[in-house]
């Protein structure tokens, strides 16, 4: 089994690195599959707009809600989230080398949004990374059966973890 997740602690540094690694991937010429997270509007007084690619070049997808100024609840848009859900399975069709998950966030813990995609993803034979953060990591560990292995969070760590991955390109 070729599963790992790493995490960062920084506001958007996660989303950063990962969307880096997808793009080191492509350059590689090594075929990804599922989502990596950008955000945008964070220079207002708001909290930022949580937008989410569809992996390799697919669409961009608003994953929040604006719920108002003063809102303190989940932004996520459960819409939005199983249209990026349905278009990453839809995805998994064609053959692909690595699935990338931005986030094994409370969905995934609870059995919902990408939880399916990702044991679907490592039956395949891909090496499957996923982001987290230490509220999560333990209930990721135990959906991977203790098989995960924590990779550094820097883009020389998570290439090292690819190149050692056994995973190679499709021919």
């Amino acid at each position: 089994m070729k599963i790992a997740y790493t995490m960062a602690h920084g506001r958007g540094e996660l989303d950063l690195l990962l969307a880096e690694f997808a793009l080191r991937l492509k350059d590689r010429d090594v075929t990804t599959r599922g989502i990596v997270q950008t955000n945008s509007g964070c220079e207002t007084d708001h909290r930022c707009d949580m937008d989410v690619q569809i992996l390799p070049d697919g669409d961009i997808i608003r994953i929040s809600q604006f719920l108002g100024k003063e809102a303190k609840g989940c932004r996520l848009d459960p819409d939005a989230m199983a249209r990026a859900v349905a278009e990453v399975g839809r995805s998994l069709n064609a053959p692909y080398d690595v699935f990338l998950l931005n986030k094994f966030g409370k969905q995934e813990s609870e059995g919902r949004g990408f939880r399916d995609l990702l044991g679907e993803a490592v039956d395949s034979g891909a090496a499957v990374l996923v982001g987290t953060n230490p509220m999560n990591a333990e209930v990721f560990e135990e959906f991977s059966g203790g098989m995960a292995t924590q990779v550094e969070a820097n883009i020389d760590a998570l290439l090292a973890w690819y190149d050692n991955s056994g995973a190679t390109p499709e021919a």
